[in-house]
């Protein structure tokens, strides 16, 4: 795979079970090298995408490629280029933690020295060596998401699919997983995740989409998503009520003169608030004081999703 290309890129897939259309002529593209998530409701298409992508489902259409691949006439080398972390853990809770890791090398043919050394390193880098002879069915939940991750990094992949990785993890075990992922990609590989959890797209990704009715129906940053819904606003403050009434008189917005502070509406960009400063210093107002507010991802999500 090089660098250049995209990891994943994928036009026109489609997806139904019957009669139901779960994706419906779908179009995405994810930088090598990048956390990409992909957001949306139960039901909205978010697991079969993984699983398209991954090749463990055929789709009914599209030009659908990974690391280059066509996954469809050419699995196999997706397959050698890929890891894929499931919404539920797939580790084997009879055995222990070193034993589940050995049994993945094995299943990657890796010889037997190897396998060892690379157990004992996947152990100590994700903060399992102390239990790593212990029974795994003791294990907590988040460090049971530890090592099924670590089973994922056996063969090395540069494109890792993470479906829902932290559900059910407290916030500590999140916050764990979360700095693995930002050490994967500092390392080079690519992360697809998929998420509820929308301060987990916001800490990760550097470009997030919204998955609704098996349509994308936004794609961005994180602050591209955030300006496509209402509620924005630049907040100045002042010293003195008059200079508030004036700004109120020149701008508009809400005035709050139990705080002398003036809202005014604003989709974020830099454009808009320079735009604001140079009305308000051509008036001669100073501002004691200046913020920025912007949605979150939670309003855009209920926004965009909205049944």
């Amino acid at each position: 795979m090089s660098d250049t290309q995209p990891a994943v890129a994928v036009s026109g897939l489609r997806k139904s079970f019957g009669d139901q259309v779960v994706l419906d002529g779908i179009a995405l593209t994810v930088p090598a090298g990048t956390v990409y998530a992909l957001l949306g409701p139960n039901g909205a298409g978010k697991t079969t995408t993984v699983q398209i992508l991954a090749t463990l489902l055929r789709a009914d259409g599209g030009d659908i490629r990974v690391g280059g691949h066509d996954v469809t006439a050419d699995p196999g080398a997706v397959r050698e280029l890929i890891g894929v972390t499931g919404q539920f853990s797939a580790v084997d809770e009879l055995l222990t933690g070193r034993e589940n890791l050995l049994l993945m090398a094995a299943l990657r043919h890796l010889p037997r020295a190897e396998r060892h050394r690379l157990t004992g390193e996947l152990l100590a880098r994700f903060d399992l060596a102390d239990a790593a002879d212990k029974v795994v069915s003791g294990w907590s939940g988040g460090m049971q998401r530890r090592l099924d991750l670590a089973m994922t990094l056996v063969g090395d992949p540069r494109i890792i699919f993470l479906d829902e990785p932290t559900v059910g993890l407290d916030p500590r075990s999140r916050r764990a997983v979360w700095d693995i992922v930002r050490d994967l990609v500092a390392g080079g590989v690519t992360i697809f995740l998929t998420t509820q959890y929308l301060d987990e797209a916001d800490a990760l990704a550097q470009r997030i989409a919204v998955l609704d009715h098996g349509r994308i129906v936004a794609e961005g940053t994180a602050d591209q998503l955030k300006r496509l819904v209402p509620g924005g606003h630049i907040r100045l403050g002042f010293d003195t009520r008059a200079d508030l009434d004036t700004a109120a008189d020149l701008l508009g917005g809400v005035a709050h003169p139990e705080d002398l502070t003036l809202a005014v509406p604003s989709d974020g960009a830099v454009a808009t608030l320079r735009s604001v400063l140079d009305r308000l210093d051509d008036a001669g107002l100073e501002p004691a004081g200046l913020s920025v507010h912007t949605p979150d991802l939670d309003d855009v999500f209920l926004t965009l999703t909205a049944r």
